[in-house]
């Protein structure tokens, strides 16, 4: 048994994964995504202390919603491969019970990545951005971070399933689109690509915690040329 810090849990997610599924969104993350909606997942020392075996008792509660679905349990954040040790015991406590496990990550955690994908069916990789400079600037995060991940990854198995913000000024010309594009090029077993158009709805979480908003005054980015990038892809 093992102990974690959780977020929250969403017993009925549908985009997070196949199926239906239950969204572990797990505290703590190291990276700060000047876009991110829920910053309130930030402190790794926040949230709720869970042991590995009183969670994978919710979680089996609803597998006959999995089974009839094909859907499972999906770990996301906050990031949760800070929490390595904790995420290992449930992936297999997960595996153990038949169930099928997805893991939503920006690829910065610390290490034992080897160790998290072998009991992990699904990745749903957050790229933040395609070069070492804008994930500094756009994120505060150190490529080279997300690369290690990356090795780790390439060299499993795993069904990978990518997803990209597309930021208005940022991330939304077609250079950088085709940078990306080389980037999913390289990664196996690529099953899905979503661009997901920045919006403005976690804004007011800032202002509840006094927090600056790194993007004020940017307009949520047009979804019709969210789709036309994407068709590049």
């Amino acid at each position: 048994m093992t102990f974690g810090r959780i977020h929250s849990i969403e017993s009925m997610g549908l985009v997070d994964g196949p199926g239906v599924r239950t969204v572990v969104f797990m505290q703590g993350c190291n990276l700060r995504c000047a876009y991110c909606h829920n910053p309130d997942t930030w402190n790794l020392n926040s949230g709720s202390l869970t042991d590995s075996m009183e969670l994978i008792k919710k979680l089996i509660k609803f597998k006959p919603y999995y089974n009839s679905s094909k859907g499972g349990v999906t770990f996301s954040g906050g990031e949760p491969l800070l929490q390595p040790e904790f995420l290992i015991d449930m992936l297999k406590l997960c595996k153990e019970n038949k169930i099928h496990t997805a893991v939503d990550t920006a690829g910065f955690g610390l290490g034992d990545y080897e160790e998290i994908l072998k009991y992990t069916d699904l990745v749903i990789l957050d790229i933040k951005h395609s070069s070492k400079e804008g994930y500094k600037e756009l994120v505060s995060g150190d490529k080279k971070n997300f690369d290690e991940f990356l090795t780790a990854l390439s060299k499993s198995n795993v069904k990978v399933w990518i997803r990209h913000v597309v930021v208005p000024c940022i991330t939304d010309s077609t250079e950088h689109i085709l940078k990306l594009k080389e980037i999913i090029n390289s990664i196996k077993n690529v099953e899905k690509i979503e661009l997901l158009p920045y919006h403005t709805l976690g804004v007011n979480k800032y202002k509840k915690l006094k927090i600056p908003y790194k993007l004020e005054g940017t307009a949520s980015m047009d979804k019709n040329k969210t789709t036309e990038l994407e068709k590049l892809l």
